[in-house]
């Protein structure tokens, strides 16, 4: 594959650019899949736009379990279009499609919280469907809650051999720390717990807080919900190839096989990093240590929404974060389309001269960055894969801003 990474070990192995949490707008007969994305967010868009513009290797579609969305696989399938992988997961080009689903679990007592579940054939995740669909009121949509306990929908899932990773883990909606437990061990079998997604507001550092993750890999995916999305934090695994029995064994980090790199945004650039104030419509002061505050310190009002950096202050059980040796980098990244400046004239150079955005981010060099796009945008892309791009901090559900 052209646009991989080509550090390669003598085992040949190789580095892939990954995005695991794609959701799905509308399937091919109109049907509505996920109500807040785009409606062109089809499986086969999707795979079009992950290959050819984005230059992603592998991505987890999430919404698989529809099964309208199933019918647009077997038809890409019947095309000739897309072919089944030997080792799991569905062939667009140079790219693979791993089949998962997103799922709301809730518990007595427990707020609600979302987790991934990713399975290696069309065929297992279609019986899982028939299985979910017993206990879930509308098994055509994404992210529906189901009716059994997080224990049985977890054996179920491992008992496929399909993986679990729970979602966005620490934002206060739908994450497992952030709105439903202190810890994963009240809900859920650590021993059959696949690896972990950050989610947006937070990064390897704040999880380090955390004893209780040291041992998983994490993941820094999209949560894509249009196509431009795709892509906005993603993953470098290390694999012979894109598959799921080769991401089975970078979560396990078996036989050289490893998540490498975690690309996201600053967590202060994430929609749910600090505190907000329903009452006044404030983010919290990022200076502030409000953590354990019951009133907002501007308007008086109780009325606020915790953000993941006050939620992870408190419930962590360390003073300061420790981060395992096996863990990989995490680069601070800003997206192509958080740039000011970057508009479609000059995203279209750009793309025409160096073929993907996945280049653009890390291939082309800024000299020739600025001959396509001028010194001012250039510079700014090198600080943006730098992560050194001035921001201010985002809350309350808006995002935070690039300020240069």
């Amino acid at each position: 594959m052209p646009q991989s990474e080509k550090n390669v070990s003598p085992a040949g192995i190789h580095s892939y650019y990954c995005d695991m949490h794609i959701h799905i707008g509308r399937a091919g007969n109109g049907q509505a899949v996920k109500i807040s994305a785009s409606n062109n967010l089809t499986f086969e868009n999707i795979a079009v736009e992950a290959s050819i513009r984005k230059g992603i290797q592998m991505i987890g579609i999430i919404d698989c379990h529809s099964p309208s969305v199933q019918e647009d696989i077997l038809e890409c399938l019947d095309n000739g279009s897309m072919r089944e992988v030997e080792g799991g997961g569905i062939a667009y080009q140079d790219t693979v499609i791993l089949l998962g689903s997103e799922i709301e679990i809730r518990e007595s007592g427990r707020g609600a919280a979302h987790v991934l579940a990713y399975f290696p054939d069309l065929r297992t995740i279609q019986e899982f469907s028939v299985w979910m669909a017993k206990y879930m009121k509308n098994i055509q949509l994404s992210s529906q809650r189901i009716y059994v306990s997080p224990r049985e929908l977890q054996q179920e899932i491992t008992d496929r051999g399909g993986l679990l990773i729970p979602a966005h883990v620490f934002t206060p909606h739908k994450g497992l720390y952030g709105n439903m437990a202190d810890r994963m061990s009240e809900v859920f079998d650590l021993n059959a717990i696949a690896g972990i997604e950050l989610g947006l507001s937070a990064d390897s550092s704040m999880a380090g807080r955390i004893s209780e993750l040291d041992s998983y890999s994490f993941l820094t995916n999209s949560d894509a919900h249009s196509l431009g999305k795709i892509g906005r934090e993603y993953n470098r695994i290390d694999m012979a190839e894109p598959s799921f029995a080769e991401f089975r064994k970078a979560l396990a980090m078996k036989e050289g096989r490893i998540i490498s790199a975690n690309y996201g945004l600053n967590p202060r650039l994430g929609k749910y990093h600090r505190s907000y104030c329903n009452g006044c419509d404030s983010v919290l002061d990022e200076g502030t240590d409000i953590h354990e505050l019951v009133r907002c310190p501007y308007c008086g009002s109780t009325k606020l929404v915790q953000g993941v950096f006050d939620r992870i202050l408190n419930i962590a059980d360390r003073p300061e974060p420790i981060v395992p040796e096996s863990r990989p980098a995490y680069h601070y990244q800003v997206p192509l389309e958080f740039i000011p400046g970057l508009g479609k004239s000059a995203m279209s150079k750009l793309l025409d001269a160096f073929g993907t955005e996945m280049n653009i981010l890390h291939q082309a060099t800024e000299a020739e960055l600025a001959a396509v796009a001028g010194e001012g945008l250039a510079a700014s892309i090198v600080m943006a894969r730098n992560g050194t791009l001035p921001l201010s901090a985002g809350g309350g559900g808006s995002y935070g801003k690039v300020l240069r």
